[in-house]
């Protein structure tokens, strides 16, 4: 369990003639200093799902804050009478139509190119890209005219990945594509002020113990580029340092023995249950010694059941900040949502899509 002070939060209400809405507001935190950054380099970022009451006052507020430039897929005149029933601002969008851009022969070509060896056809191509804006919005990231994507709010995690993987593929020298949430608890004494990096929440189901060593070092590599401090990895079990006898418990063993071994430059241990991972108190007693117990920020859970209920666990009773699920290892940036974001969600993983896409 996460030993958190209750957050100083208010609330301001927010309304408008059709649609009232509660808005968060709370002291500086994790996800500011991202739009900071996101503001000194702004990016053009997709959001194709328009249908959607959140993308819609979300985008307002990107907008507004200067977050980053935005390409918003759909017919414009459908998008702005949605803006204007839910009375918010669109100023300086970027409204493409496939069925009218003088874009869409060359994303045809380009989307043919990219899969003809798996069966692609022209026509095939061009009906995907007028039907599927998921699929258009990857192939705009692909032809340089968007630095990322960020979509699932109505859409499932397999529709939202799969033409990211299957367009952009993995970035060189990558092993695998894996998920993770940035989670920031509010007054929190553990992890780095209380933000930590999940990993894979959103897209291994199983992973064995080569991908869970890969996942860490991607893990990694996000956290501190994203985090901006050094990952500390708990290689995360029901055991701690042989507690358990189980197979579960072997692979997280041959795991942390393999990152170890192919990134050495790894700060990392395991295996080590959440309590001895987070609490320097519980750290001493069951894993003396260890220079990760007690101060671990990188989370690798052995599995997505395990990352899955974990972060939801953290955002719902821990009222926690749940950033994601973010790709690590692809090409470009695209990212998944939760169906139950709310637009307050969709502005912060925009804010880390652009962020992500200023470190190509």
């Amino acid at each position: 369990m996460l030993a958190c002070k209750k957050a100083k939060y208010f609330m301001t209400r927010v309304i408008t003639k059709n649609y009232t809405y509660f808005r968060e507001v709370h002291t500086m935190g994790y996800i500011d200093l991202i739009k900071e950054k996101a503001r000194a380099d702004r990016k053009t970022i997709v959001l194709p799902e328009t249908n959607d009451k959140r993308t819609l006052i979300a985008a307002s507020h990107i907008l507004e804050e200067g977050i980053a430039d935005l390409v918003m897929v759909g017919d414009e005149e459908k998008i702005m009478d949605g803006a204007r029933w839910l009375e918010v601002e669109l100023d300086g969008v970027t409204i493409i139509n496939p069925e009218t851009t003088d874009k869409l022969d060359s994303y045809v070509n380009l989307l043919y190119e990219t899969r003809k060896a798996k069966g692609m056809t022209p026509e095939k191509a061009r009906e995907i890209l007028l039907k599927d804006y998921l699929t258009f919005g990857v192939i705009m990231v692909k032809a340089n005219d968007a630095d990322g994507m960020v979509a699932g709010a109505c859409h499932a995690t397999a529709d939202t990945l799969r033409p990211a993987l299957q367009i952009l593929k993995t970035a060189p020298g990558v092993k695998l594509v894996s998920g993770f949430f940035i989670i920031d608890v509010p007054d929190c004494e553990y992890g780095h002020n209380g933000t930590f990096l999940f990993a894979d929440c959103g897209l291994n189901q199983d992973p064995t113990a080569e991908q869970l060593a890969a996942i860490a070092d991607s893990s990694a590599k996000s956290f501190h580029s994203l985090v901006g401090a050094k990952p500390i990895i708990a290689m995360l079990s029901h055991s701690t340092k042989g507690s358990a006898k189980h197979a579960l418990v072997d692979k997280v063993v041959e795991a942390t023995k393999m990152a170890k071994e192919q990134y050495p430059h790894l700060c990392i241990d395991g295996e080590l249950q959440t309590d001895a991972a987070l609490v320097p108190s519980v750290a001493k007693s069951k894993a003396p010694g260890s220079e990760v117990a007690g101060k671990a920020n990188v989370l690798v859970f052995p599995n997505l059941d395990c990352g899955n209920i974990g972060y939801k666990l953290v955002q719902r009773l821990g009222k926690a900040e749940a950033y994601g699920p973010m790709l690590q290892g692809i090409a470009k940036p695209v990212n998944d949502l939760s169906r139950g974001c709310s637009w307050e969600d969709i502005v912060g993983v925009v804010a880390l899509t652009a962020v992500q896409a200023q470190l190509l």
